[in-house]
């Protein structure tokens, strides 16, 4: 009970607080009442709908407080144009979907398929520029010299042994946006659900430390949130339930997180951006659809890497850059392209063609990065929630299931007329997670990535030691803070500090990030572009997917709050990590926003160095509409 009171003493009375709360208008706003209303419809969502909406179709008692005399009144509110935007691709064990669909047929969907080979590979480095440890550049130098005994490949090694943790025995390769349009079509088909797709939720309603619902984005504003002379506010939508399910860095649950607090020792301190590519193989490549490639070692130790076979000669390569690689200039997209040159990886690749691109942030702090699951009136599903399993590198599955635990849950309570209380939802939700095969492998998972913090071989040498003893074991390393070292730091022996000094007022000039130039001086090779695979980021924006957004009529999801901070920060790491390059320096020095240029990939929240005394970035990423079209991903 004092738990519960700290929290509505730090509750506002109204819509929650937050630097992205709508603008007051003099008028008042349209309200729909509803019985579920949903955040995001990412796996979790889609787990969460699947599963309640076959029990509202098994038990027609079921009825609606919004609405007397329908069925309950369920409805979910997706930022993306469509279900299948703005997702990524995957490879899982889909253990929870396959529970969830018996009789699932991967061939129904285009681009899926089963895992049917599956490799582990250390990656040595081709080209010599590589940031490896003295003990990593021995390991390579002893791997060629024993070649032959190493069965070394094409600057490789195939390990011939993979943990049963990091196996994905009996799963299937999936485009997950994909997946999300088949899902969506089935519930729509059975018609006890709505998906409102391109309807931004702008912020959760909070009153009285209780969530009452969500509020929509106001519509017909200019980019700061003033009102325009379109100006229609954001609908209310008051729900008896809401359930958050929009990922990583959505804003809803930020705000949620911001009004409540973190559970006593939880944080987020560890993330990655994902990047991919999803190829057309060149003729005479053949490999067999469902085999799947983990990279370790190259382009630089911290970077772990992809490559998946889908039907019809299509696959998927890309890479993960974790906060563990804490250079400021780590761009992802000039690391994935030396990454496909790679020529282990480049024999299959070399003649082939972009078909989309995508990127992603990914929360991998897991179960110590897990918010309140249940507030009054609010339950939290999916990678938001903590249900990302670092040690197996799997999140869909995971997602999926939280989603359908929430769901029994709701059930049971509708059935006993029981109100979705705090201590109703712990009971019939969060135990049933802490009960389930989500959470103890969550357990085991907890300090399984901690030793990357302090170099690749305690990282490998301590996720070994976690999934090898089920979690009883691991190094003990407390994780580090939010950090990015400086440059000369990072390239200390590499690049003096008058050089590095040089470089950053020629990139200043010229309006450029530094990681191009920066990365040249240390050896990494120009890219060879061809405009099929080797191209600059903008080309691959307009070839392998379209970024949609409104130019005017709504407020910019990305904003800084105070200027003078951006001025006096060195690292800049939000322009350089970019998935998009949609945050750039503008001529004053000061990062900018572009937002039509935007994939909403949530790289610049976490990426932001600066934070202030209440744990808040100087980058606001909020509610905004569009992103990145590209079914594929």
């Amino acid at each position: 009970m004092a738990e519960d009171d700290a929290i509505a003493e730090q509750t506002p009375g109204t819509a929650a607080a937050s630097a992205d709360e709508s603008v007051d208008v003099p008028f008042e706003r349209p309200t729909v009442d509803v019985d579920v209303a949903c955040v995001g419809f990412g796996p979790a969502t889609a787990g969460f709908l699947t599963t309640l909406s076959r029990g509202m179709a098994a038990d027609p008692e079921l009825a609606s407080a919004a609405m007397p005399g329908c069925p309950p009144q369920v409805v979910c509110y997706e930022r993306a144009d469509d279900v299948g935007f703005g997702v990524s691709g995957v490879v899982t064990r889909g253990r929870a979907i396959r529970a969830s669909f018996p009789d699932f047929d991967p061939a129904q969907i285009p681009m899926a398929v089963p895992i049917r080979k599956e490799k582990l590979v250390y990656l040595l480095d081709p080209v010599g520029a590589s940031r490896r440890q003295l003990g990593l550049r021995a390991l390579d130098g002893l791997l060629r010299f024993v070649r032959p005994i190493a069965r070394m490949q094409q600057d490789a090694v195939e390990i011939p042994w993979i943990p049963k943790f990091l196996r994905k025995d009996e799963g299937f390769v999936l485009s997950l946006g994909q997946f999300n349009q088949w899902v969506a079509g089935q519930l729509l088909a059975v018609g006890n659900v709505q998906v409102w797709p391109a309807t931004p939720v702008g912020e959760p309603l909070v009153e009285n430390g209780r969530v009452r619902g969500v509020r929509l984005m106001d519509q017909g504003t200019d980019r700061e949130g003033r009102p325009g002379p379109g100006f229609t506010p954001g609908m209310d939508v008051r729900a008896a339930l809401t359930v958050v399910g929009d990922g990583p860095v959505g804003a809803v649950s930020q705000q949620l997180d911001a009004a409540f607090g973190m559970p006593q020792g939880h944080e987020r301190h560890a993330w990655a951006l994902g990047m991919k590519m999803v190829v057309d193989l060149p003729e005479g490549v053949d490999l067999e659809p469902g085999a799947v490639f983990h990279t370790i070692g190259y382009p630089e130790p911290e970077i772990f890497g992809f490559f998946y076979v889908h039907p019809a000669k299509v696959a998927s390569v890309g890479i993960f850059v974790p906060s563990s690689f804490d250079n400021p200039v780590r761009t992802v997209w000039r690391y994935l392209q030396h990454y496909m040159q790679h020529p282990y990886l480049w024999r299959y690749l070399h003649g082939g063609r972009l078909r989309s691109w995508g990127a992603k942030s990914l929360e991998e702090s897991g179960q110590r990065g897990e918010p309140r699951l249940a507030i009054d009136g609010c339950a939290r599903i999916g990678e938001g929630s903590g249900t990302t399993n670092v040690l197996t590198g799997s999140g869909v599955d995971e997602a999926w299931y939280s989603g359908v635990l929430l769901a029994q849950g709701v059930l049971e309570l509708w059935r006993a007329r029981r109100p979705f209380t705090r201590g109703n939802l712990d009971a019939a939700y969060v135990a049933r997670r802490r009960g389930s095969w989500l959470d103890s492998e969550a357990r085991v998972a907890v300090h399984a990535r901690d030793g990357f913090e302090r170099g690749f071989f305690r990282g490998l040498a301590g996720m070994a030691l976690a999934g090898l003893t089920r979690g009883r074991l691991h190094l003990g390393y407390a994780p580090r803070p939010r950090r990015v070292r400086s440059l000369e730091e990072v390239y200390r022996g590499k690049l003096s500090a008058r050089v590095i000094e040089a470089l950053r007022e020629d990139c200043r000039l010229r309006n450029r990030p530094l990681h191009d130039t920066v990365m040249r001086c240390c050896g990494w090779p120009e890219i060879p572009y061809d405009n099929q695979l080797l191209m600059t980021l903008q080309d691959a924006l307009l070839l392998g997917g379209k970024v949609h957004a409104p130019a005017e009529g709504c407020r910019d999801h990305v904003r800084f709050r105070d200027a003078q901070v951006c001025r006096a920060c060195e690292q800049r790491t939000c322009v350089e990590m970019c998935s998009g390059e949609a945050i750039h320096l503008g001529e004053d020095g000061l990062p900018e926003f572009d937002r039509e240029k935007c994939v909403h990939c949530g790289a610049c929240l976490w990426n932001c160095t600066e934070i202030d005394e209440e744990g808040q970035a100087n980058l606001v990423f909020g509610a905004g509409a569009g992103g990145l079209h590209s079914a594929e991903n």
